[in-house]
Formats: C-alpha cells, structure tokens, sequence
C-alpha cells in the first residue's frame, strides 16, 4: 500500500448498529489526522521494526483494554491492530464525542503497542492520562 500515513484507522461492524456515516468518517478522520502528528512529532517511530499502525476499529458491544495484533507486514510495512468498542458509545452523541471515543481508543491501542514494541510512548501515555 503506497502512501505516506504513519496511522490508518478503518471500521468494521460486529452488529447491526447504525452509525451516522458522514459523521463517523470525519469524527475518525479528525481524531487520526491529530493523533498521526503526534506520533511523528513525539518520535513513536523511532526505531520500530514497521513503519506505521493499521488499527481496524471493530464496532461490537465491549470496550477491549488491549489490542490484537498480527503479524508486521514486511511487503508495506505496517503493524496491523484491532480493537473492540462498544458501539452504542457512537450512537446518538455529537461529532465532537465520537472524535474522542476515536482519540481514546487509539491511544490505547497506540501505547500498548509501543510497550510491546519498547518504543517512546511519552507522549501518547500522557494524552491517554489527560483523557482520564
């Protein structure tokens, strides 16, 4: 996959929930374009053995502490992750909550990888603890 993204967020639905879709797209478009500059700025990548974060947002019924990991895709480069939220935290809630449901679950995924990983996850556990 030729771009030049260090974070990529998608969405899959584990129920039938529906989440108003313009609204969902640029909530999650907000929330990876600030939280992708803070990787590149706080130094996240430095010394990672992929070159940025797949996380798959999976829309269930649980909000998962962790993430799920696959294997680092040597051919793009990438470290594929995937978390489940509860989806009935996106419905009926403004823009502005979703951006933060987004954030919040990012984070999470973000600085539990960097732990794995050993990498810089200053800034990242203190955006995650400012959310607490």
């Amino acid at each position: 996959m030729a771009h030049d993204r260090k974070l990529a967020l998608s969405g899959v639905a584990l129920t039938m929930a529906r989440i108003p879709a313009k609204k969902n797209a640029s909530a999650a478009t907000r929330a990876r374009d600030d939280l992708e500059q803070e990787i590149i700025q706080s130094g996240y990548l430095d010394g990672a053995p992929f070159k940025w974060v797949g996380l798959i947002i999976r829309y269930g019924l649980v909000d998962e502490i962790k993430p799920h990991y696959q294997r680092i895709n040597a051919k793009h480069g990438d470290l594929p992750l995937a978390i489940e939220i509860d989806v009935n935290r996106l419905l009926d809630v403004t823009e502005e909550e979703m951006v933060e449901v987004y954030r919040k679950t990012t984070l999470i995924a973000l600085a539990h990888a960097g732990k794995k990983y050993g990498l810089n996850t200053t800034r990242i556990d203190q955006l995650l603890a400012e959310m607490a």
